[in-house]
This record gives structure tokens, sequence and C-alpha cells, in this order.
């Protein structure tokens, strides 16, 4: 008999995919081991309440069983307890702006930590709070989703620069946005390809950056959808492919 193991942990749950006639294969977004799979047994039955628990969206507390010492190896783990932390799901799927903000939220999740069993705390944290938001229902769908595009993007390396120019560092406020060249950039700085956004659409992805809600929540709907092709395009350079999910989102 081979070591047997335990393991305990919170998450996101990121997606689910059929196994067998009853079962589940659960990916979730977990504190402290990052992205997990497992394998979830008779979840698929009507009278499942374990199942219920394991929906795209929710916050869960989950325990694992694994045969070895570590909880991502050579075979999936099973997901054998759950507990309910919070039902972010309820109120994002009964509206369609939350519903797809909410699914590109989980589908950069899962993107930006490829590599499973590697712990990605600043990533569940954002999402973590970003589904918090978005299911309150306190700011306009979308600039959550831009908020939390834009953070991630930071959290992993990406940080974008809305002022001061991202070659040289020359103060702000510069005219020229270069996805390639990692945000605004001055005269000197342009390269083909630069884009002249409006200062608007600017200072609104600052503040969303920033947190400042109140300068985002008060913008122009125009500048919002500018803004949200900008991040859009910034995020699809850096993962080198867009979101499937993202063409969903109504801008």
């Amino acid at each position: 008999m081979g070591r047997m193991s335990l393991f305990r942990d919170d998450g996101i749950v990121l997606r689910t995919q059929k196994l067998g006639e009853a079962d589940r294969i659960i990916t979730l977004l977990t504190r402290r081991h990052g992205r997990v799979r497992a394998v979830a047994r008779g979840v698929r039955r009507t009278k499942s309440k374990f199942g219920a628990r394991l929906e795209p969206f929710t916050h869960v507390d989950v325990q694992f069983f694994v045969r070895g010492g570590e909880l991502v190896g050579r075979g999936l783990p099973l997901c054998t307890q759950s507990e309910t932390i919070a039902p972010y799901g309820s109120p994002i799927v009964a509206d369609y702006d939350r519903y797809t903000a909410g699914t590109a939220m989980l589908e950069t999740a899962e993107r930006f930590t490829d590599h499973e069993g590697e712990p990605a705390v600043q990533q569940y944290l954002l999402l973590v709070g970003a589904l918090r938001t978005l299911a309150a229902g306190d700011h306009d769908p979308r600039l959550v989703l831009d908020a939390f595009l834009l953070r991630s993007l930071a959290v992993n390396g990406y940080a974008p620069s809305f002022d001061d120019c991202a070659k040289c560092g020359m103060t702000g406020p510069n005219r020229f946005f270069s996805v390639g060249a990692g945000g605004v950039v001055c005269g000197e700085c342009r390269v083909p390809g630069s884009v002249v956004p409006s200062r608007e659409a600017l200072e609104l992805l600052g503040a969303l950056l920033g947190g400042d809600w109140e300068t985002a929540d008060a913008c122009e709907s125009r500048h919002c959808r500018e803004g949200s092709g900008l991040v859009a395009a910034y995020l699809q350079w850096h993962l080198e492919r867009g979101l499937r999910s993202l063409r969903f989102v109504e801008k």
C-alpha cells in the first residue's frame, strides 16, 4: 500500500468537465496550492448536494484525498468533501452581463496559472475580490472585469503604464499607446502601430488599476468601451492569444 494523504484548502471553482456517467473533473484555483484539478465522484446525480457546491464561481473549502505525499502528482486527487464559503454563482449567473464578465475572469485566472500545484496567492485573492464585487452589483460588470484584467496583468509582471512613458519614463501625460511597449509612450519613444486614445479612456484605466472607483463609475460609456478595447488588446498581446469568453462580453 502506498502512502495516502489528505489536503484541505479553499478555492474558487473555475470549470467542470464530465467524467463517466456520474463524476466530474473539477478545476479550482486554491489559496495554497494554485490551480488544482480533482475528481468529484457522483456529483452529477440529481440528488447530489455535494455537486451543487462545486459549480463555477463558487468559493469553497475543499478536502482532497491523494495517493502519495503531493497534492499534484501523477494522478488526479479525489475531492472528498466541500463546504460553501460564498455562493457567488447565484447572483452572477442570473444576469447576462455579470455572467459573461465572470466567465472571462475565470478563464483569465486559469490562463495565468498554467502550472498546476504552483501557489498563486495574489491571483487567487484578486479573483475572490473580483467575484465578490461582481456578485454585489455595485459597479458596471464591464468595469469590474477590466479592473480584474489589469490587476491580473500587473501581479503577473505586465503592469501597463497610463501616464509616464513606458520606455523612457518621461513624466506624463503622454499621448501614444502601444501594447508592445507596455502602455503609453512619449513622442520620442513612439513606435509603429501606436494609437492615440482619448485622455478620458487612459484616466479610466489608471483609475481601474489603482482602485479609484469614484472616477471609474463617473466615466462616460464611450470612454469605457474605448478603454475595454485597449485592455483586450493588451491582454491578448501578453497571453499570445485572446480569451474565448471575452467575445461574449458586451462592450
